[in-house]
């Protein structure tokens, strides 16, 4: 568990399930995720059961609590990428930074092997572009029509990668 001004990071737990469809279930939400807003909670469910499941040589995921309510989540989901989501009410507010700001040195510690964190974003999405440029991720490469949007459109993908900082010994 990680707290940080606003936002409590934490495990996720069942109870969740109705937060977490409020966001996958939300196309604003989804528009730049990895497929278009679920109309079912089933795989909201499946998501959750997986996002539970322990996998520590690869994960270091945390929902992000803010005023008692899950709002979405934040963390590495695949090693050495990490990723977010939150729910578009909470947009603008900061929150998706300050999470990704606790997430960032956490991923680093734990992952000692790592010498860079990754994170692809569809080029369009402007707001997540800011704000990785801001954690001062930088692009890195750019793969065009590499990725099927649920079967709607075939969608860019722009890699950001922030290197890890060394210090002296």
């Amino acid at each position: 568990m990680i707290r940080t001004a606003r936002l409590t990071l934490r495990p996720a737990r069942p109870d969740d399930l109705d937060d977490l469809h409020a966001i996958f279930s939300n196309p604003s939400a989804m528009r730049y995720w990895d497929r278009p807003a679920y109309d079912e909670i089933e795989p909201t469910q499946r998501f959750l059961d997986w996002f539970m499941t322990p996998d520590p040589y690869r994960r270091e995921e945390y929902m992000l609590e803010y005023q008692g309510r899950c709002i979405g989540k934040a963390g590495m989901w695949r090693k050495p990428e990490v990723g977010y989501i939150l729910h578009p009410d909470f947009w603008g507010m900061g929150l998706a930074r300050e999470a990704m700001q606790a997430v960032i040195p956490r991923c680093f510690d734990r992952f000692a092997d790592l010498d860079a964190l990754s994170a692809e974003v569809d080029p369009r999405n402007a707001g997540s572009i800011g704000l990785l440029t801001r954690l001062g991720f930088t692009r890195t490469a750019l793969r065009e029509k590499d990725f099927d949007y649920g079967g709607i459109e075939w969608c860019d993908t722009a890699v950001y990668t922030l290197p890890r900082v060394r210090t002296a010994p």
